[in-house]
């Protein structure tokens, strides 16, 4: 079950809402919440929720263990109990995600002939094993208590609008009001229209934007012209923008309407003027994980500035795949980072700032083309495209009459990635006489972009968000 198809809109959520909503008190609210997770998780993946479950049960108990090293400071038993979550964690993410990986880049080496597995991916396992070791990690630095009660802990882990598809969010982000919250009804109005946002994002722009992607990099991908091939790529960023942000923003609008305050996960992130500033906006709950955890990890005995930073980058191109284009990826984006971090931010704050987006775009956008393909041949051919080292023309008919026919198309999806909900909400706070004019227009805005989105549903067979498969 997706997000985005009638199913879950009409049928799914209302029930979940109605039957929280009735519910006497916290803790049936909670065990409400905890069923429908489970059963909207198990919609899709009837086998793995063992997998998920048997995972939450697990670090309960790492979980009860750390809590006891903690009162009785036994930082060595700490210490192993910690090291035998993280193997049971990341062991389980990389049997799943990335045997199959290893597995057939072993048997490249002559004289290996390893059997290669073929599991399906769990879906979600990559957001819902990096909250538990957030869970533990934080434990083991004592930041947050231990969760005594296991049916809270299973909240935590399966709660269904951040389970498929994130944001990552921390234990300690939402500690307190699993325990204790209240929906207001301006909770269930903001968290309403962050849910539609969210919906128009990735049914009416992403599942567009995605018909053009498929026309020029489906097939061909090599003979497209230069022209087509930027064309191509810009809008291929701005659809895995709008499908993931889409995601975040029901997740976090859901969240709202249960009670839970999500950390924002985009800021629009098209609006940087440089490549450090991209990622402070662009999935930030997996890019604060990394610098919370990882970046400055010990590496032969020494936290290593920019030992540190190659690990992060590294790991942030892993997880995204089991594939080496992913992890060229986000080399590529640490290199860029790296380069910024030897000029300097305040040499960088003196380039002009037309250049500093301009720079910073095309970087942006040539990791996008470098995200789309998996085959390294098609990658290259990808790169040749661009300056034209193919042989292919600069400007072709295709391109200039796909522009023409979704001039609307782009034209709202440019619109669509600056800050235009913020801006409502802005004046809504600043000038009490827009309140009313602001409610309305956010009314009409909300059944707008239902209607549209569930007429655009109706004949759609397939429309899952790409983050599922990561």
């Amino acid at each position: 079950m997706v997000f985005s198809s009638l199913i879950f809109l009409y049928l799914f959520l209302p029930a979940c809402l109605l039957v929280y909503g009735l519910s006497p008190n916290l803790t049936i609210k909670n065990l409400t919440l905890t069923v429908f997770s489970l059963f909207f998780y198990a919609w899709g993946e009837p086998v793995y929720i063992l997998l998920l479950l048997t995972s939450v049960f697990a670090n309960y108990l790492f979980g009860l263990g750390l809590g006891g090293c903690q009162k009785h400071d036994k930082p060595g038993a700490a210490k192993a109990l910690l090291t035998l979550s993280l193997v049971f964690n990341i062991g389980l993410l990389g049997v799943f995600k990335y045997s199959r990986f290893i597995a057939e880049n072993l048997n490249r080496i002559p004289g290996i002939h390893l059997p290669v597995p073929k599991l399906t991916l769990p879906i979600g396992i990559s957001f819902y094993t990096f909250q538990i070791l957030s869970y533990v990690i934080d434990l083991y630095w004592e930041k947050i208590d231990v969760q005594k009660n296991p049916l809270h802990l299973l909240l935590y882990i399966s709660m269904f609008p951040q389970l498929i598809a994130g944001p990552i969010v921390r234990y300690s982000t939402i500690a307190e009001e699993i325990k204790n919250r209240k929906t207001t009804l301006y909770d269930l109005s903001e968290g309403l229209t962050r849910l539609m946002i969210g919906l128009a994002k990735k049914v009416i722009l992403a599942n567009n934007l995605s018909v053009i992607v498929k026309e020029f990099f489906g097939t061909a991908g090599i003979e497209i012209s230069v022209a087509g091939t930027w064309y191509a790529v810009i809008v291929y960023a701005m659809q895995i923008y709008f499908d993931f942000s889409g995601y975040s923003d029901m997740a976090i609008g859901m969240g709202r309407m249960f009670g839970f305050h999500f950390d924002e996960n985009f800021r629009h992130p098209f609006l940087c003027k440089d490549i450090s500033e991209f990622w402070q906006r662009w999935h930030i709950s997996l890019g604060t994980f990394f610098r919370d955890y990882l970046l400055y990890v010990p590496i032969f005995g020494k936290r290593r500035k920019y030992g540190g930073l190659f690990l992060v980058w590294f790991c942030t191109g892993l997880w995204h795949g089991a594939s080496w284009n992913f992890i060229i990826w986000g080399l590529y984006f640490g290199v860029f980072i790296l380069i910024e971090q030897l000029i300097g931010k305040k040499r960088i704050r003196k380039i002009p700032l037309v250049i500093r987006h301009i720079y910073s775009k095309i970087i942006i956008i040539i990791g996008f083309g470098i995200f789309y393909f998996e085959n390294l041949g098609r990658l290259g051919g990808f790169f040749k495209n661009l300056v034209g080292l193919n042989h292919n023309a600069l400007w072709d008919s295709v391109t200039a009459l796909s522009m023409k026919n979704n001039l609307f198309l782009l034209i709202a999806a440019l619109i669509c990635c600056f800050p235009l909900y913020d801006g409502l909400q802005k004046l809504r706070s600043r000038k009490p006489g827009a309140v009313a004019a602001v409610d309305t227009f956010q009314i009409i805005a909300n059944a707008a972009m239902l209607a549209m989105s569930s007429i655009l549903l109706v004949d759609a067979t397939n429309n899952p968000f790409l983050y599922f498969r990561f």
